[in-house]
């Protein structure tokens, strides 16, 4: 937008030839006319002029050094007077580009505006650096009026006149300038004109200026360039024109006064002040400068010397007026401060004079108002100040300490030796061995009863609930006054320190206190001696020093008294008798404690020992009945013998050629029946097997060994999942084709309830592990119940005739999250409730420490659109060959990149695989960057609460990107969630495909 240019310099015309000094060339331009307005004029003869184009230009530039210079750096170091920097105009506070002419000092400096043509001194601090988008050529040119040139014998009046009858023809208005020529500093030689005037022959006409003398080659006035420093140091020392209204046919603006600075306002002043000079001859004429003729360079330097002498001595005049100023404000505040205390002097010395008349009777009440306070004190008790109750509570340890019962310490001697022997019997192998150990363990279980009696009678008699009630009063008593007790070292010292701090203050209270009584009734006998001394019935005189002593001593001495008790009473302790009741409380508290965790001890030993006797009075020297199980099976066994006669019987009817149908309905029913009571008589038999197993846990650990034949051991190992009662053919299974690409699944019907049985190949050693991966599982929904969030696991059974392990679970048809998606996706609200309960059944997965590793959209149900579930998982394979298994939903991967990279499974790889599932859903994108991209802190039981699953019901979730504690940055957090946007519409209603 800018046109290129030279940079602006300073030249003024001489007086005399020029030939062979300046060479000037032609301008490729010559004779082209433009239009311009005047901005400054430095001589009759010289003037700067902007384009009449560039008027919006200079607006912009204005607009921009507003916004940049006030925030740019202040310039330091050397100046480049080739480069262009902003400026802080002195008049109007305004930015405008400059160019530096002249380094003055280290903090002035003289500059050029270059978009204007007029110079300042201006502060380094007024300086600043401005972007390179504002390092172009100047707007304003400098001008030379065709053929003309200063006079070499004018004087500075004549001078100043002529710079002002230019300024007049051409300042702010709008003059034709015909172009002629062009000097290599960018000085435009041009003939001007303002509507039908020839400027130039005005200027001449009045005298101002002079013919140029022609060279006769060229026929072009040639001048020599000055030194930029000189002319502006002219320039300065020149008076300037105060020019009379704008013109109202330009808009153009500039530096208001630019034309003027104070420098040169003073320097015009100090001129006319003295006589009528005129300058020489050297000075007036201004080509004199360039062409080297008489003029000193001594009076030049000397000239430029006193204007720095007048910057500095007028510096100084500004720091003595700054001083001058202070300095009178300050006898101003010091004259207001002393008017102030002469006020507040008078007026205390009148309410002194005030006092002095009601001084006994103001005495009087305020000491009667303490008093007042001191009986109302007294009926109160300050037991507490003086650690009374930490005295009381200590009395109470000492006095009622429980001590640990005799018969404690040989009970728990016999119950680790019988503890030793249960140990033994549950690790023995072989049945005549465990016959002794079981022998020997019987011994120690009779003597383990006999001191068990004998610890139960001696607690009896002991009142530990009244001994722990009374503990439990005093340390919430001591705890309301003195707060939680802090951690410390047991030592009787703390106590005795108390003990002597008590003692030295009741003492010293009980002095205090003694001396105010003393007071009060030396005040009271002076009231009754004064009242007889004033009776004037008594004849005798009464008044004498010995019978009415001095009433001020005695006030002074009451009055000190009661203050000190009342001080002693009121004000707070300080840090040194505080550190000594706070130490000794914590120990008083710990002691408490102590004997709470020791009575807790027996009480527990005691509980104990009450279950013992009543478990093992019926047990001893023998152990538990297994026959009540042995008959259950029995039962079964007889039932499922029935069963399948039932089902052949039900199958040749079928095929006979003859069937009758009323017959096959009827055995139907008894089938029915049949297996509705074999599945009552398997829940009795695991009943009973959970108390059994119950008892080898507590009391029996030999009933394994003793009964191999019940199969205790493997229903213990399987957590009570597993069942030896169960058999496939016992089962009216349907064969689930569409869902047995993997393994055989077959749907059933029990007591009502449908249920799918998954069947797994196995063999000896991937059976045991089978059974160990349910048993962790069904352990971890045990534990939670209806909390879980899992898929419960209802029996695990062995296919007798096949290497097969079948799985039974509750089966919930078109449940799964991709079939619920697919048909009539969740809403918003629906959907948080489904992912809050399987983000639930994460949580109870790994806090039993079991990594899922095959979380995808068919193994998420959501039960009635509301209840989400995690479905179980292939337990015939570990987590890493169940994490390698590549699983997509839509064009997304739920392997997360750490699996990718080969890295072992963990719950956060899980937690990534629930991110991915979330796609399908807006309202949970700070969740969704939480799993997906910032995951590494994420655990479950935070994702469970997230302010999306925390909102109250009946609140759909707000598209909104709040602050949780998953989010380091919402920009990043933004920025990656636009990355996971792209696979949202496939994951919404796309089906979901596993490799």
């Amino acid at each position: 937008m800018w046109g290129l240019g030279h940079s602006s310099r300073t030249s003024v015309a001489g007086s005399a030839s020029f030939a062979g000094i300046v060479q000037m060339e032609e301008d490729k331009h010559c004779n082209k006319v433009e239009d311009v307005v005047g901005s400054h004029v430095e001589d009759a003869v010289t003037f700067w002029a902007q384009s009449i184009n560039r008027n919006k230009d200079i607006m912009k530039i204005g607009c921009s050094l507003s916004e940049v210079c006030p925030l740019a750096n202040s310039v330091f170091g050397n100046l480049d007077p080739k480069k262009i920097y902003g400026g802080l105009f002195s008049e109007d506070k305004c930015w405008y580009r400059c160019q530096v002419l002249k380094v003055i000092n280290d903090e002035k400096c003289l500059v050029r505006y270059i978009d204007y043509g007029n110079t300042e001194i201006l502060n380094r601090s007024d300086i600043v650096e401005i972007p390179l988008d504002l390092q172009f050529s100047s707007v304003a040119k400098k001008y030379r009026l065709w053929g003309l040139q200063i006079p070499s014998s004018q004087e500075v009046t004549q001078f100043d006149q002529g710079r002002t009858f230019l300024g007049s023809l051409i300042f702010e208005k709008e003059i034709k300038m015909r172009i002629k020529a062009t000097y290599q500093d960018g000085t435009i030689i041009a003939q001007a004109e303002y509507g039908n005037v020839d400027i130039g022959e005005e200027v001449a006409k009045k005298g101002f200026a002079e013919k140029c003398r022609l060279t006769s080659s060229t026929n072009i006035c040639e001048e020599k360039k000055s030194d930029p420093g000189q002319l502006v140091l002219r320039n300065l020392k020149s008076p300037i024109p105060l020019w009379g209204h704008r013109s109202s046919q330009s808009n153009f603006t500039r530096p208001k006064g630019r034309l003027s600075g104070r420098m040169c306002l003073d320097l015009k002043n100090e001129n006319d002040a003295g006589n009528n000079v005129t300058f020489p001859k050297e000075n007036l004429a201004v080509g004199d400068f360039n062409l080297g003729s008489n003029v000193s360079l001594a009076k030049i330097k000397q000239d430029q010397k006193l204007i720095e002498e007048n910057e500095k001595l007028k510096t100084e005049k500004e720091v003595l007026l700054e001083r001058c100023k202070a300095l009178e404000l300050k006898v101003e505040q010091t004259a207001q401060e002393l008017q102030q205390e002469k006020a507040t002097t008078m007026d205390l010395t009148k309410r002194l004079e005030s006092t002095l008349k009601t001084c006994i009777g103001t005495r009087m009440k305020n000491l009667a108002a303490k008093v007042e306070i001191l009986k109302e004190i007294r009926r109160v008790s300050i037991s507490v100040r003086f650690g009374n109750d930490l005295s009381d509570a200590i009395q109470v340890l000492d006095e009622d300490c429980f001590t640990i019962p005799a018969s404690l310490n040989e009970l728990e001697l016999i119950w680790a030796e019988y503890n030793l022997a249960q140990e033994k019997i549950q690790t023995c192998e072989n049945v005549n061995e465990g016959n002794i150990l079981i022998a020997e363990r019987n011994e120690v279980q009779q003597k383990l009863y006999m001191a068990v009696e004998v610890f139960i009678l001696e607690v009896d008699e002991l009142s530990l609930n009244k001994r722990l009630k009374t503990l439990q009063d005093l340390s919430a008593s001591l705890e309301a006054v003195y707060g939680q007790a802090k951690e410390g070292i047991n030592s009787e010292e703390i106590l005795e320190k108390f003990n002597d701090w008590r003692c030295n203050k009741r003492e010293e209270f009980t002095s205090v206190r003694s001396e105010t009584e003393t007071c009060i009734q030396r005040l009271i006998a002076w009231f009754q001696n004064t009242l007889k001394a004033f009776d004037l019935s008594v004849e005798k005189s009464l008044i004498s020093d010995d019978t009415i002593d001095n009433i001020d001593e005695i006030l002074e001495n009451t009055e000190s008294g009661v203050c000190k008790e009342l001080e002693i009473s009121l004000i707070e302790q300080g840090d040194a008798d505080k550190e000594i009741i706070l130490k000794t409380c914590s120990q008083v508290l710990q002691k408490i404690r102590s004997e709470e965790s020791l009575i807790a001890t027996v009480q527990s030993k005691y509980k104990d020992s009450v279950e013992f006797k009543k478990q093992i009075i019926e047990c001893l020297n023998k152990s538990p009945s297994v026959d009540h199980l042995l008959s259950i099976k029995k039962t079964l066994k007889s039932l499922k013998a029935r069963l399948r006669w039932k089902l052949v019987e039900k199958n040749n009817l079928e095929e006979s050629d003859d069937h009758d149908g009323s017959e096959i309905e009827k055995i139907k029913q008894e089938i029915t029946q049949l297996r509705n009571s074999v599945f009552e008589g398997i829940y009795h038999e695991q009943e009973e097997y959970a108390k059994l197993s119950s008892l080898v846990q507590k009391w029996f650990p030999e009933l394994p060994l003793l009964h191999p034949e019940i199969g205790l051991l493997k229903y213990m190992n399987s957590g009570g999942l597993l069942t030896m009662s169960l058999e496939r053919d016992l089962l009216d299974a349907e064969p689930m084709k569409e869902l047995s690409s993997k393994r055989p699944l077959i749907c059933s019907e029990v007591n009502g309830q449908i249920i799918l049985l998954k069947g797994y190949s196995v063999d000896v050693d991937t059976e045991a592990r089978v059974i160990q991966r349910a048993a962790a599982y069904h352990t971890a929904w045990r534990e939670a119940k209806g909390e879980s969030g899992l898929l419960p696991l209802i029996f695990l059974f062995l296919c007798k005739s096949d290497p097969m392990a079948y799985l039974m679970v509750p089966y919930y048809p078109r449940a799964n999250l991709n079939a619920v998606q697919s048909t009539m996706p969740l809403t918003s609200e629906e959907a948080l409730k489904v992912m809050k309960g399987v983000a639930q059944g994460l949580h109870t997965l790994h806090k039993a420490d079991i990594v899922h590793g095959s979380l995808h959209q068919n193994n998420v149900f959501a039960l009635n659109r509301q209840h989400g579930i995690v479905g179980d998982f292939d337990f015939t394979k570990s987590v890493s060959q169940r994490t390698s298994v590549n699983m997509m939903v839509g064009d997304l991967s739920l392997l997360s990149p750490e699996l990718k990279m080969g890295k072992p499974a963990s719950p956060s790889s899980d937690l990534y695989a629930y991110g991915c599932l979330l796609l399908w859903d807006d309202n949970v994108k700070s969740l969704l960057c939480s799993l997906i991209c910032c995951r590494s802190s994420v655990t479950a039981e935070q994702v469970l609460n997230a302010d999306c699953f925390l909102l109250p019901k009946g609140k759909s979730m707000p598209n909104s990107e709040k602050d949780t504690e998953y989010i380091p940055k919402k920009e990043e957090e933004e920025l990656k969630v636009k990355n996971l946007d792209k696979d949202k519409e496939k994951t919404r209603n796309g089906e979901a495909s596993f490799d």
